[in-house]
């Protein structure tokens, strides 16, 4: 399987405006890291932004999940049948 096909980007936005521009102040850390929306200029570390935006993060999650679910049982399904298939006894659907 290819692992580039499962690659995502998310874009995460306020929990307030829903705005998805952000500047940010370099911090020592990346969680004392500050993002300010650029709309309603709240302010924000990277894990609460990261917690605000958990549903989104989990929907994306979970559809990678099925995709890779689908295609791995198709990858065996194929893989089986061109292991098997000479035989008369053995049929794969």
């Amino acid at each position: 399987m290819k692992s580039d096909k499962y690659k995502r980007s998310i874009d995460l936005s306020c929990p307030t405006c829903g705005c998805k521009d952000f500047s940010y102040d370099e911090g020592v850390d990346e969680a004392i890291q500050v993002m300010t929306c650029a709309s309603c200029e709240r302010e924000f570390n990277r894990d609460e932004l990261l917690r605000e935006n958990s549903e989104n993060i989990d929907e994306h999650l979970s559809e990678i999940k099925s995709e890779v679910k689908e295609d791995f049982a198709d990858q065996l399904r194929k893989s089986l049948k061109k292991s098997f298939s000479g035989d008369k006894n053995i049929r794969i659907k």
